[in-house]
């Protein structure tokens, strides 16, 4: 593999940066925890968009999508029950999340990783023979169950991991593996859609199982990481895997740091009222605000409802689940470029350029539903027309992929310290799906009441984070993340929460 740097903290100590085979391999094993995520987001947008399966399970959406006194394409999906479908999901994951942080903590972060595995491989075997509604929730609370306890895991693992200059790119790896997901999930929904019978969507939904077996095995062969070996009193054992990840003897440095972590980390008793502490407001605040940003961007509306928000505007069942693969496409590739420039431009940067494509893209697409639809929802769209929303959705979807996508997995996850940081990615991870809960059960309805200033509502939101990210994110490229506190101790407005006293290790001076 390619060879790394050293990584100067600032304080005269010096971290190893190279990249080993290992690394990457545990990584990318890792990381396909993101395939399970994905998929899920993929696979129900387009199944809630197949003839036959509202025939079977929401007859009542079927009927009013058909019904030709109304040609309102804001409203022809509004259904309670079939948001309940796709949103129960993130309510389980919530959950499970705050139930995932003590075993991540207790058990480490790959068994963490194969209880979510197995509880999706059930969730996926539930719902591909689902006979009711009641069936497939039941499934759905499964999957989420395994969507909450890879999220809460994953990214921790993948920083732990991976070494401070490559921190980034290998993080990200996640997100990848999540746009795989979703582009996998287009894909299937797009090719089961043409069997004849009907019951392509059971294939789409039982198909879940492959992602959810590629974690669970995947997991049984991971190491673990050299913090939650210490952590977990297992200290011989994590100089060895030190020395192995790195592929250098000269760790006793970065040892050192994850030793007095971890130290810190056995006198705080409880870790959920510790993370409200003042000295732990900077993380506390990136932790819920990051994800609840990340929902707000729009994206979920765009991505699990590809499918049918294109069939709203008028395209047809097999141009609506295209327009979705095309959109899938775009964000596998657009994350390439937050792998390829995270660790050398930075994180702030992304998010930056990124809000400012997103916001101007969708005030574009708003703006080209608006005139054709108006307030009245009836309109259809001509091919050219169509084709600059799926442009302008694309362009969005490209600004997500390689901004607030990747980012607001991977932030959350480096600035937290060793004896709050399972508590920290739970909090990240539920506000999360907290929110992901509450735009997938509300879109439609929004969608049918705002029409299409629901657009602009996401919009202004990405005006606001974009600002936020410019005043209060420093940048964290390249700084270890047992040493990230001095990051927030030179902020010119967090720096004030933090004592000296609350400084375990040497000076940083990344140039913030």
């Amino acid at each position: 593999m390619a060879g790394g740097a050293i990584v100067n903290t600032g304080g005269g100590k010096e971290y190893p940066g190279k990249m080993t085979l290992f690394v990457f391999l545990s990584c990318l094993v890792a990381s396909s925890g993101g395939l399970i995520f994905g998929y899920d987001i993929g696979i129900s947008g387009g199944v809630t968009s197949m003839e036959p399966f509202l025939a079977k399970f929401f007859p009542s959406v079927l009927e009013k999508e058909k019904e030709a006194v109304s040609n309102n394409q804001y409203c022809k999906f509004d259904s309670p029950l079939l948001t309940a479908f796709t949103s129960s999901l993130y309510l389980a994951a919530l959950v499970a999340s705050l139930l995932a942080s003590t075993v991540t903590r207790v058990f480490g972060r790959k068994w963490s990783m194969f209880g979510g595995g197995i509880t999706f491989l059930a969730g996926s075997a539930i719902n591909g023979a689902a006979e009711n509604v009641l069936m497939l929730i039941l499934g759905r609370i499964l999957l989420g169950i395994g969507v909450g306890f890879a999220n809460q895991s994953v990214p921790l693992y993948l920083s732990e991991m991976a070494p401070a200059k490559l921190r980034g790119m290998l993080n990200i790896g996640f997100q990848l593996m999540i746009t795989i997901g979703i582009l996998a999930a287009n894909f299937i929904n797009y090719g089961t859609n043409q069997i004849s019978g009907g019951w392509g969507w059971r294939v789409s939904l039982a198909l879940a199982a492959v992602p959810a077996a590629i974690i669970t095995f995947g997991s049984l062969v991971l190491p673990d990481t050299p913090n939650s070996l210490v952590e977990r009193g297992h200290s011989d054992h994590a100089k060895v895997m030190l020395r192995r990840i790195r592929g250098t003897d000269e760790i006793q440095c970065e040892y050192e740091d994850i030793v007095a972590a971890s130290e810190e980390a056995k006198a705080v008793q409880h870790p959920w009222s510790n993370i409200i502490k003042r000295k732990y407001r900077p993380q506390l605040t990136m932790a819920i605000l990051i994800p609840f940003f990340q929902q707000l961007t729009g994206i979920n509306v765009i991505m699990f409802y590809a499918p049918v928000l294109f069939k709203t505007i008028g395209f047809g069942d097999d141009a609506s689940l295209m327009s979705a693969v095309i959109s899938g496409l775009v964000n596998v590739v657009a994350t390439f470029v937050s792998i390829a420039t995270v660790d050398k431009f930075g994180r702030r940067i992304l998010f930056l350029e990124g809000g400012t494509q997103m916001f101007i893209s969708q005030i574009i697409v708003g703006t080209l539903i608006g005139i054709k639809f108006g307030t009245t929802g009836e309109a259809t769209l001509s091919k050219e027309y169509a084709f600059f929303v799926v442009l302008f959705v694309c362009v969005f979807v490209a600004a997500f992929a390689w901004s607030w996508g990747p980012m607001g997995w991977l932030v959350p996850s480096e600035i937290f310290p060793l004896e709050i940081r399972s508590a920290g990615q739970a909090i990240n991870v539920s506000v999360n799906m907290f929110f992901t809960f509450v735009i997938g059960q509300f879109f439609l309805t929004l969608l049918c009441h705002m029409k299409f200033g629901l657009f602009y509502f996401f919009a202004g939101w990405q005006l606001v984070m974009t600002i936020f990210i410019a005043l209060f994110l420093p940048e964290t490229k390249n700084v270890p993340i047992e040493e990230m506190v001095h990051v927030w101790k030179k902020h010119w407005f967090w720096g004030k929460f933090i004592a000296e006293g609350d400084i375990h290790g040497g000076k940083v001076d990344n140039g913030v």
